[in-house]
């Protein structure tokens, strides 16, 4: 019998129970489309951490404090270590900024809005972090000498608290204190897990005064004179911090430059989109799984029908193919609406992540389905070629 005619009895048969059919599918479909979409969710955060990181510069150093060994002392971080970083003994740093975070909720009006992040530092925080003013101006070293309650806030903290209304020169409370909007920050976007713009930012010592007190800093952000110099810049901090807070052996602080961000961040993104890909994955076992069960139904229904088939002279490779085709179009269906339901998925935003769609992921997902189709059809196909002709016409 010829691969038409073949194909021909598969197609009939499939057509023949089009729900049946069409379920069958469908296990495949969102399989394969879960694979797509999932790979393209967990690309496009990737890829939203790469640049929100670079975005930052490639000449960044942060330095965080950190808990030492049990026994060891621990210093803060302070202004005075700040300062100290930005002098003769370090020559390959141009400017470091000392950060401390608070909790703060803003209110306008009537409209109140809890802010990720609101930051006190000085004005070199917004060159060193690459912020741009979008609108008004930035606060000034004489703000922070008369420790003025000004803020810059971000565009999503203006979109949220001054919904159509210019914020320049209002007054919003940061937890109950009045603080006066001198300036916007330019929008940076999104990189699906934090939002960059919602943010506040104040003198540092208003915010110490008002919200933080006088402690430790959260941070001291360092920008370098180049990328290149970089690396010499990190030494030199290390250096000074070393010789400030008397480290002999384990610091009590940590510095990262955005490569090690960049290489952290990066990596724990890939290890998500592995984790969700394989769970995507199993979705497409259990499409398989059911495209068995089909098919072992189809074989039995149509046991007469082989019989007669064989009695008249069908082959066994006839039989035999005719079930591998029908599982394998049974899987190459959904394969194919799984990758158009992916396609359309990935144009849309999910959980603040623009998916950015892999060439590579769509055409293994659809590959996989075909051999699912020929691997778990192949069992069911089998059986059918092995039935006795006689066994097949007794059968009830």
């Amino acid at each position: 019998m010829r691969l038409f005619e073949i194909a021909a009895f598969a197609v009939r048969g499939l057509t023949a129970n089009k729900m049946r059919s069409g379920l069958t599918t469908l296990g495949i479909l969102i399989g394969v489309a879960s694979v797509i979409l999932l790979i393209a969710v967990g690309n496009g955060a990737s890829s939203a951490v790469q640049q929100s990181i670079a975005g930052l510069g490639t000449n960044i150093l942060t330095i965080s404090p950190q808990r030492s060994q049990p026994g060891s002392p621990v210093k803060p971080l302070t202004t005075a270590d700040a300062a100290a970083l930005v002098s003769a003994d370090s020559p390959d740093v141009k400017y470091a900024s000392p950060v401390v975070s608070a909790q703060a909720t803003a209110g306008y009006g009537t409209t109140s809005y809890a802010i990720s992040q609101f930051i006190g530092s000085d004005p070199h925080y917004f060159e060193t972090t690459n912020s741009a003013v979008a609108q008004g101006n930035l606060f000034s070293d004489n703000d922070i000498q008369q420790a003025r309650k000004v803020v810059v806030i971000g565009a999503t903290v203006a979109t949220q608290l001054f919904p159509g209304t210019d914020p320049i020169g209002k007054s919003m409370l940061v937890n109950n204190i009045p603080f006066t909007v001198i300036g916007v920050l330019a929008a940076k976007g999104s990189s699906g897990l934090q939002d960059a713009d919602d943010m506040a930012v104040a003198p540092l010592t208003t915010t110490q005064n008002a919200l933080t007190g006088y402690g430790g800093l959260t941070q001291i952000v360092v920008q370098a004179r180049s990328a290149d110099a970089l690396p010499n810049a990190q030494a030199q901090v290390t250096t000074i911090l070393n010789g400030r807070h008397k480290i002999s052996q384990t610091a009590d602080y940590r510095i990262l430059s955005q490569d090690q961000l960049l290489t952290a961040r990066t990596a724990t993104t890939e290890t998500f989109t592995v984790l969700l890909a394989s769970v995507a994955a199993i979705s497409l076992l259990v499409g398989g799984i059911g495209i068995t069960n089909i098919m072992l139904v189809t074989v039995t229904e149509r046991i007469r029908e082989i019989g007669i088939r064989k009695a008249v002279g069908a082959p066994r490779s006839s039989i035999l193919g005719q079930f591998l085709i029908e599982a394998t179009l049974l899987s190459l269906f959904g394969g194919a609406l799984g990758v158009a339901a992916g396609l359309i998925g990935s144009q849309f935003t999910i959980a603040g992540i623009k998916p950015v769609l892999v060439p590579s992921s769509v055409l293994l997902a659809f590959a996989v389905s075909a051999l699912i189709g020929l691997f778990f059809g192949s069992y069911p196909a089998s059986r059918a070629a092995k039935l006795r002709p006689i066994e097949a016409l007794r059968h009830e």
